[in-house]
């Protein structure tokens, strides 16, 4: 490997580093999505996961909306969403998210969720509706869904997937050894055979991982191998940032560089695209991937 800086030690007397500066939101297409938003009683994973694109994104009139509540059974300690007993279960969500994609006039549209571990098809109707809404509403538009872990419940799996979304993405958020610590109610094999279901299921695969978190590059190209084994298609790589003291701390602030040597790095190992960066996050530029 390239020997690149990269700056390292506690995230106490880490600082970020020059290419981690964002602009602030600002301008008119940021400020119509900010209402499209509110009017709707609507979430965005821009505004509850903290994201540094937001600015960017919503000025494109773009956003990543995210249904089935803003409060999360998982206790992931990298995430910036509350994380407790859900509330909130909307039938008439799916038809809020529509009229609000149609009224955006977005191109190309991106859904997640919470996880919702209480419910016994894991939101997977919500999802199902969700997506067949916006195509009704939006017949022109392309969908990108990513999808929660469904613990292994395949049948809840099948349902969200079968909504004629053109790409699901399911994140595996780190490697393998640092499952415990990042998503302790998680499974790396159990993350990995989800996202082959979705390709024996026909779909276009992604996933995102995030770097920074003390993973070596072994253990990255050894994550990118698995995927590429188990059909995932796209996969996005950004630079892991702390959202509260009280998340886990960020390990290392990786170089561009070395962003751009594993992107090639990824393309070599058979993934059909590549988007690594520090500021990329799973729903970055999403279009592209189409």
């Amino acid at each position: 490997m390239i020997d690149l800086p990269v700056l390292s030690s506690s995230s106490d007397s880490l600082k970020k580093p020059s290419w981690l500066r964002v602009k602030l939101p600002i301008g008119e297409d940021y400020r119509k999505v900010r209402h499209l938003v509110d009017e709707y009683k609507l979430h965005t994973i821009c505004q509850s996961g903290n994201c540094p694109n937001m600015g960017e994104c919503w000025g494109a009139g773009t956003a990543t909306f995210m249904i089935l509540g803003n409060i999360c059974t998982r206790s992931c300690s990298f995430c910036a969403v509350k994380t407790g007993r859900p509330t909130e279960y909307d039938v008439d969500e799916p038809s809020r998210v529509a009229e609000a994609i149609h009224l955006m006039g977005v191109k190309h549209a991106v859904i997640t969720s919470v996880n919702r571990d209480e419910l016994a098809d894991k939101g997977a109707e919500i999802w199902y509706q969700t997506v067949i809404q916006v195509k009704q509403k939006s017949p022109e538009t392309t969908i990108e869904t990513l999808i929660p872990d469904v613990k292994s419940n395949w049948d809840a799996l099948i349902r969200m997937i079968s909504a004629n979304q053109e790409v699901v993405s399911h994140n595996m958020e780190t490697v393998g050894r640092l499952y415990r610590l990042v998503r302790p109610q998680a499974k790396y094999e159990r993350s990995l055979e989800q996202i082959k279901r979705t390709k024996e299921f026909g779909k276009r695969t992604k996933t995102g991982i995030m770097l920074g978190l003390g993973e070596t590059a072994d253990e990255l190209y050894k994550a990118m191998d698995d995927l590429v084994a188990n059909g995932c298609d796209v996969l996005t790589l950004g630079q892991y940032l702390q959202p509260t003291k009280m998340h886990i701390a960020v390990a290392e602030f990786i170089h561009p560089d070395i962003f751009a040597l594993y992107k090639e790095e990824g393309m070599k190992r058979g993934f059909k695209y590549v988007e690594s960066g520090p500021l990329v996050r799973s729903s970055y530029h999403s279009e592209r991937h189409l």
